[in-house]
């Protein structure tokens, strides 16, 4: 089937946001029933991801995982996509769910389309479109209601999961934005590969990989399997190569898709 460009990029943005907002839920079951640590599971994915990206990489190209790191304008940008894009949200975003919840976590993180829009004005000095004007109202018409319950006097999330929650909103709009030549150049896999591996090394150094909390079960298993493979590591590529196809802005309002499915995916485990 010959899908046309922007339809594939529409499936890849979905598909990968859908992964998202479920893994999400099941990082809050993670962290509230099984007493996960949230340091030790960003470590894993990362670091799992990682590896497990770069292989297949290595199996389909040989030498050639390693030449992002031939020229230093590329090396230097891996370097700042894989601390600030890749780990910042990862660890921003995970942060927010023990600090409040996978819910509230993944609106907050969804201010991105904000952040990206201000940016592309300041880019190019150009004003917004009435439809990205009416995407930022509705991205801050919903934190305020899940922020205050439609009640400015009453804050329904603490101080801190407000923080990161911002905070991975942030960072998503600089993974969003930030990575677009390198993704011509060499691709998402070999990217979010390197990438993650970046990360997950660069983290082990503030927390250990072997440094565990938590309880062992065969649902708990099932759990971290899920986040690495579906919710990290196809969930990104997904998200990455959609950049191909649609513009950064698109991308990032149409994987407002992620709080709903982790919604339907928390009414539906409750």
């Amino acid at each position: 089937m010959n899908l046309q460009p922007r339809i594939k990029g529409i499936i890849f943005v979905i598909l990968g946001a859908t992964l998202w907002g479920v893994s999400g839920s099941v990082a809050q079951f993670l962290f509230k029933t099984k007493g996960f640590n949230t340091e030790w599971l960003v470590t894993i994915r990362l670091l799992a991801s990682g590896i497990l990206l770069l292989l297949y990489s290595y199996s389909k190209s040989k030498n050639d995982i390693f030449k992002v790191w031939k020229d230093k304008r590329t090396a230097l940008e891996l370097i700042v996509f894989s601390l600030v894009g890749m780990l910042g949200s990862q660890y921003t975003y995970f942060a927010a769910i023990n600090h409040g919840n996978a819910a509230t976590a993944t609106i907050l993180q969804y201010l991105s389309p904000v952040f990206i829009t201000l940016y592309m004005i300041v880019k190019t000095e150009n004003l917004p479109s009435i439809k990205q004007i009416g995407a930022i109202a509705l991205a801050m018409l919903g934190t305020f209601f899940i922020i205050t319950n439609g009640n400015i006097n009453e804050i329904s999330i603490s101080k801190s999961a407000l923080f990161w929650g911002i905070a991975a909103g942030i960072t998503a709009a600089f993974y969003t934005l930030q990575p677009k030549k390198l993704l011509a150049e060499f691709g998402s896999i070999l990217l979010v590969g390197w990438g993650m591996l970046i990360g997950g090394i660069s983290f082990s150094f503030i927390h250990a990989p072997w440094n565990f909390q938590g309880e062992w079960t065969t649902s708990s298993f099932l759990g971290v399997f899920f986040v690495v493979i579906f919710g990290t590591l196809i969930a990104y590529n997904c998200y990455l190569n959609s950049l191909k196809y649609i513009e950064p802005t698109e991308a990032s309002i149409l994987s407002s898709s992620e709080p709903l499915s982790a919604a339907i995916f928390i009414r539906y485990m409750a």
